[in-house]
C-alpha cells in the first residue's frame, strides 16, 4: 500500500520534481536502527560468507550496523516466516534461497507458512551455486553418455546420493531422469558432509552435488566429473562442459541466493537497499570471495530476480509433482 500511496504522490507532481522528489528520498532514507539480514541456515559454509560480505558493504553505505541472524530449521523456512511476519521498515531482510522462495512452496505443507511471490520483494539476486555431477573413480563411465548407457544397460542399480528428500541436489536427479529416463535409486543423506562420506567411501556411485562440496575431491582425483548441470560452464572447472554440452537438454539447475525484504517495505527504503546491494556486489572483493567459496557470482536486477522467481517456482512445482517428491 504504501508503494501505490507514494507513486500517487508522484505522478501528481511535475516530472522533473517528481524525480527530483523520488531520488532525495531514496538518497535520505536511512534505518535509524541496525538492520537485521536473516540467515536461514545455520552460521558457517558458503552461505554464510556470503551473507556477511554483503552486509559488510550495506553497514558502511548505510553508516548503520547490519547484523547477520542465522535462523535455521525447517529447511530455511523459520526464517523466512521470521521475516514475513517481522518489520517492514527496511531494518529486516533475508538472504533468500532456491529453496525457501522457489521449493519450499511447493514441499511444505501450507509452503512452509509464508507465500513467497505474495510476502517477500527481491532485493537483487547475489550469486548461484552450480551442481556438478560426480562419480566414483571406480566407477567404469568416462563421460555422461557411458553413464547413461550403465544405466540404462543395468536399470535400478546405480545409486545416487543427494543432501536430503527435497533437497536441491535431490530436485536435480529428479529432473536429470525425467529428462533422459533413466532409473536410479536415490539415497537421501542428512547433509552435504555424510553424503560426501558415503560416496568416497563406496557405499553410494554418483551424485549431484554443490562445487564446494566436491571441487577438492574432483581435483584430488578422488571424484570424477561429468558434467555440470548448469546454463554455463563451471569458473572453478573451466573444462568441464554442461550437460547440455555433454548430450543432455533442460537439466539446468543451479542454487541461488538472493536478497529478499518484507513485501510492505516503503518505497523509500526499498529503492536504497536495491541500489546498494547491486553496489555491494560490484566490487572486487565481495566478487573474488564469492567465487573463492565456490559460487558464481550472478547479480539479477529486482525486476529481472521478480521474473525469474516465478519461473523458477512454476519449474520445480512441475518437478515435484511429476516425481512425487515428498518432504522428510
Amino acid at each position: 500500500m504504501s508503494i501505490r500511496i507514494t507513486r500517487r504522490h508522484a505522478l501528481a507532481l511535475p516530472p522533473a520534481l517528481a524525480t527530483g522528489t523520488a531520488a532525495r528520498a531514496q538518497a535520505s532514507w536511512s534505518p535509524g536502527r541496525p538492520v537485521t539480514l536473516v540467515v536461514p541456515y545455520p552460521a558457517g559454509g558458503p552461505t554464510d560468507v556470503l551473507a556477511r560480505l554483503v552486509a559488510g558493504e550495506l553497514a558502511k553505505d548505510l553508516n548503520s550496523p547490519v547484523v547477520v541472524e542465522n535462523i535455521a530449521g525447517g529447511g530455511g523456512a523459520i526464517g523466512s516466516r521470521r521475516v514475513a511476519t517481522g518489520p517492514a521498515d527496511g531494518t529486516s531482510i533475508m538472504l533468500a534461497s532456491n529453496q525457501t522462495h522457489a521449493t519450499n512452496i511447493s514441499l511444505l505443507p501450507d509452503g512452509g507458512g509464508y507465500d513467497p511471490v505474495r510476502d517477500f520483494v527481491p532485493l537483487a539476486g547475489l550469486a548461484d551455486l552450480q551442481h556438478i555431477l560426480v562419480v566414483r573413480p571406480d566407477l567404469p563411465v568416462g563421460s555422461v553418455a557411458e553413464l547413461l548407457a550403465l544405466a540404462r544397460a543395468e536399470p535400478g542399480k546405480l545409486t545416487c546420493a543427494s543432501t536430503g528428500q527435497g533437497s536441491a541436489s535431490h530436485l536435480t536427479l529428479e529432473l536429470f531422469r525425467a529428462k533422459t529416463g533413466v532409473d536410479m535409486v536415490h539415497v537421501p543423506y542428512r547433509g552435504s558432509s555424510p553424503m560426501l562420506n558415503d560416496l568416497l567411501g563406496g557405499h553410494v556411485q554418483l551424485s549431484f552435488a554443490t562445487t564446494p562440496t566436491v571441487l577438492t575431491q574432483v581435483q584430488s582425483g578422488k571424484l570424477r566429473a561429468l558434467a555440470v548441470a548448469s546454463p554455463n560452464r563451471s569458473p572453478h572447472l573451466p573444462n568441464l562442459p554442461t550437460l547440455a554440452e555433454a548430450g543432455v537438454q533442460g537439466v539446468e539447475a543451479d542454487a541461488w541466493f538472493a536478497l529478499f525484504a518484507p513485501a510492505a517495505v516503503p518505497a523509500a527504503a526499498l529503492a536504497r537497499l536495491r541500489e546498494l546491494t547491486l553496489a555491494a556486489m560490484e566490487r572486487e572483493p565481495v566478487r573474488t570471495r564469492t567465487t573463492e567459496v565456490g559460487m558464481t557470482v550472478h547479480v539479477r536486477p529486482a525486476e529481472a530476480m521478480a521474473s525469474f522467481l516465478r519461473e523458477d517456482i512454476a519449474r520445480w512445482a512441475e518437478v515435484i509433482r511429476t516425481a512425487n517428491v515428498k518432504p522428510e
